[in-house]
């Protein structure tokens, strides 16, 4: 008796329609992709061969000369360190802010609710840049102009992160709250041990959103230090130049290393922003 060997389902061919998207998306990935590979490619060249007119895209003369003065002229490790811990810091407490008032807002009944929604989203249409001088007095009254705490409280005021979770929270059955208030459970319970774990797809979102955006933060950090020592990487990389002009190699070499922490983030956290997106009520709006 013999037996029948398995065969392999034969792979269909690719439809139009299936050719048409693959070299669709190889397009806009490539167009995308382009950036990094100029700034790649310009960081390896000398700084003769970065202002060369005709540009050119691979370097004549291999050469990591930008990448050495970077590390060598520039205090790029303090502005590394210090971009890490502004955005860490700041992305705890927004965390924490607005997973709290999110959650005020959307279970509990307080007198002024209505008043303190309605200041939650006007912060939406103010742009931070408006607040630029207010908040630079602010600070300078209150003496943390040039410290660490000066560049992380102002960015620690998530009207859009607060109103992300409050969207979030609206969505969660009212029944699974009851039935451990009816347990014995308080209101503080409830929260850490039911609906903190209920919103980790949202709040790991928001915890990325806003680590990006305290990252790429170029104007409140300039604004608040002059001192060489506390500068983020964005503002950092803005004095890589000499009475002679920009250093272009240079400024190519510290932005790649300037948005590979973004790069490393969104590689490995993609679904979770998928996921965090999906999950605020904000994907169909």
């Amino acid at each position: 008796m013999t037996t029948a060997v398995p065969t392999k389902p034969r792979r269909s061919s690719w439809t139009p329609g299936q050719i048409v998207l693959t070299l669709l998306g190889a397009a806009v990935s490539a167009v995308f992709l382009a950036p990094f590979a100029w700034g790649l490619f310009t960081s390896l060249k000398s700084e003769t061969e970065a202002v060369e007119v005709p540009p050119h895209w691979l370097p004549r003369d291999w050469t990591g000369q930008a990448w050495k003065a970077l590390f060598e002229t520039g205090n790029i490790t303090d502005w590394f360190v210090n971009s890490l811990v502004v955005s860490v810091c700041v992305t705890s407490v927004v965390l924490l802010v607005s997973a709290l008032a999110g959650y005020g807002f959307a279970r509990t009944e307080f007198r002024g609710k209505s008043a303190l929604m309605g200041v939650v989203m006007a912060g939406l249409m103010i742009s931070p840049a408006v607040l630029g001088v207010p908040l630079f007095t602010t600070v300078q009254q209150m003496g943390m102009v040039d410290t660490y705490w000066g560049m992380i409280l102002p960015q620690c005021a998530p009207a859009a992160m607060v109103y992300i979770l409050y969207k979030f929270f609206q969505g969660i059955p009212r029944e699974l709250e009851e039935a451990a208030f009816i347990d014995g459970a308080g209101r503080w319970r409830v929260f850490y041990t039911i609906v903190v774990p209920l919103a980790r797809p949202s709040l790991a979102a928001v915890g990325i959103f806003t680590f990006i955006a305290s990252w790429n933060n170029f104007l409140w950090p300039y604004m608040v230090t002059n001192n060489p020592d506390l500068m983020t990487m964005p503002n950092g990389i803005a004095t890589v130049m000499n009475s002679y002009g920009i250093q272009w190699a240079q400024l190519m070499a510290g932005g790649l290393m300037a948005g590979l922490p973004l790069i490393v983030v969104f590689v490995f956290f993609q679904r979770q922003i998928v996921a965090g997106v999906a999950h605020t009520g904000l994907a169909g709006q």
